[in-house]
Parts: C-alpha cells; sequence; structure tokens
C-alpha cells in the first residue's frame, strides 16, 4: 500500500490541497473547525487498506488550500463547488462523502444540492436542520445564547483572531480539539470564548502532543481567518439557501454522534435526531450514537473508522 500523497488541485477558481491514498471507490473526506485534512489521519489509511480511493483535502481557508478575503466566499455554495471540481478533476462522477462538523455541514448541503454526485454520506457531530424562513442563523444564535456563544464572537470579523493571538497557537488547538464539556461553549459577559476555554494538563490517550503539533505548525502558517469566515457567511448562506427551504436529503445518510458531544443533551439534539422531524428530511437515514465527544473521528478512530467501512459496504462496487 502506498503512503499518504499530497498535491494541489485548481478547483472554482482556487487551489485545494489534498492528501489522498488507494485505490478503489471515491471516499471525500471533509474536516471541521479547527483542523486540516490530518484530522482524517486514521480513517485514510484503514479505508485505502481495504479498497478505496481516500481524498481528504484542506476545505478553502485551512491548512494549505487558498484562502479567500472575503467572508462571502465562504459559503455553501462555494465549498460545494469546490467539491465538484475535485471530483471532475478525478474523473468521478460520484463519491462517498464524509464530514465532520463544518466538513458535515458541507456534506449536507452538497447532498442537497447535487445529490446526483454523491453515492451516499456519513456525517459525524453536525445533525442536518431544515432552514428557519423567519430567522437568520447567525442572528437566532446570538438572540438565543448571547455575545458570549462560540459562534456569535467567531461571527465578528477580527475579534476571535484578537483573543486567539494572546496564546501560542499549539494552545489554542489544545483548546478545542481537548474540549469535554457537554454544555455549550458560552463565555461569561465579558470574556472571550478562547480565554473561558480551559487547557488540560495532561492529553486523552487518544492523541499525542507531537499530533496537536502538525495543526498547530499549519495554523501558524495560515491564520484562523479563513477558518474563521465560514461562520461570518452564515447569514448570507441563510439567504441563498431558500430555494431549498423544506427539501429532503435524497441520499443514504449514517449520522453518528457522541454521547458527550458539546450541547447533545441540553440542546434537544438528543431528541431530535431520535425523533421524526430528522427522519423526515432524510428519508433514508441510520443514526449512530457513541460513548465520545465532539472529534469522534480521533477520539474513538478505530470504532469511527469501521462504521465508515460498514456503511460503505453496503454499496457494491458497479
Amino acid at each position: 500500500m502506498n503512503e499518504v500523497s499530497h498535491r494541489r488541485i485548481k478547483t472554482n477558481g482556487i487551489w485545494v490541497h489534498i492528501a489522498e491514498q488507494g485505490r478503489g471507490p471515491l471516499v471525500l473526506l471533509l474536516h471541521g473547525f479547527p483542523e486540516i485534512w490530518y484530522s482524517w489521519r486514521h480513517q485514510i489509511s484503514f479505508l485505502a487498506n481495504h479498497g478505496y480511493h481516500v481524498v481528504a483535502p484542506d476545505l478553502r481557508g485551512y491548512g494549505d488550500s487558498d484562502s479567500p478575503l472575503s467572508p462571502s466566499s465562504y459559503t455553501f455554495m462555494h465549498y460545494v463547488v469546490d467539491i465538484i471540481g475535485l471530483l471532475d478533476h478525478l474523473g468521478e462522477q460520484q463519491a462517498f462523502v464524509v464530514g465532520h462538523d463544518v466538513g458535515a455541514a458541507i456534506a449536507w448541503h452538497l447532498s442537497l444540492f447535487r445529490p446526483e454526485r454523491v453515492k451516499a454520506s456519513i456525517n459525524l457531530g453536525v445533525a442536518y436542520f431544515d432552514r428557519n424562513p423567519n430567522a437568520k442563523l447567525g442572528e437566532s444564535l446570538i438572540r438565543t445564547f448571547g455575545d458570549g456563544f462560540y459562534i456569535s464572537q467567531f461571527q465578528e470579523p477580527g475579534r476571535a483572531e484578537r483573543a486567539f493571538a494572546r496564546y501560542d497557537y499549539l494552545t489554542v488547538i489544545k483548546k478545542f480539539l481537548l474540549i469535554t464539556q457537554t454544555d455549550n461553549l458560552i463565555a461569561p459577559p465579558g470574556m472571550e470564548i478562547i480565554d473561558y476555554l480551559g487547557t488540560p494538563s495532561r492529553l486523552p490517550p487518544w492523541i499525542t502532543e507531537e499530533e496537536l503539533q502538525v495543526y498547530a505548525d499549519k495554523f501558524q502558517e495560515s491564520g484562523f481567518t479563513g477558518a474563521l469566515n465560514y461562520y461570518r457567511a452564515l447569514d448570507l448562506n441563510w439567504e441563498l439557501t431558500a430555494p431549498w427551504q423544506g427539501s429532503k436529503i435524497r441520499v443514504p445518510v449514517k449520522f453518528m454522534v457522541g454521547e458527550n458531544d458539546i450541547g447533545f443533551d441540553i440542546n434537544g439534539i438528543r431528541q431530535y435526531i431520535e425523533g421524526n422531524i430528522f427522519r423526515n428530511l432524510i428519508p433514508d437515514l441510520e443514526v449512530v450514537m457513541l460513548d465520545g465527544h465532539h472529534y469522534l473521528q480521533q477520539e474513538k478512530h478505530q470504532q469511527v473508522s469501521e462504521e465508515i467501512l460498514s456503511f460503505l459496504a453496503k454499496f457494491p462496487a458497479e
């Protein structure tokens, strides 16, 4: 089996870095915040060894991919066209698409906008919600959770960057990737979320200092603005997705979530994904709840890899 290889591909007017390994049906792995392709390191080799061509891009704004300056360049339409261009470059009509966090939100919308390009999808940590016709998402989050909510703070250009700059990059990465709290990420009044988040004195067994340093080094090169611009396009996304109001996800989906994920119980996410509304929006749906936190593909990498593989196996190569 060949090692992971790297290249940059021109798609949708930008250069996107991809890591890839293996031969066979195409599996795209879309990372979240604050991550890069490396968050899928366990799944890349596992799936490649089981007969798949695995491609993990750095999303626009992250890692070695281009970072357009304007937040308006980070809508779901932009990310989806990036991926369609990537599929075209690879000569593939369809792919299995796996997303986590921000990557899951993008995967949901890829399945919504271009279902004919998605053979099946596996999404981790972020469920699909129908668009609320009465309230822009960014504005409603601020009204519901206040200024201390992490997404509220991320929406203001420059604010999070200034706050993050008080810490070294490794500390910022630790504060996010090692989160174990299950309540919402809301800082007290007058405090920035990065100051509110703790830094664990000991690392959990599923990640090493050297692995965390990979993220820190890459964000030191790229900065955080490109990654944060996703959150600054939330209300623009709300406007642009109006034509899909009430539409269903018409591809087979497996949804995985950690039972100790942020806000899983107190925000009613558990009841939502177990209820009828979620299943009505996604008629062909399988839900798996794991004993883990938010960054499941790293914390529970073997279990997640096996869950992905078992789902892919339901769709034999044509």
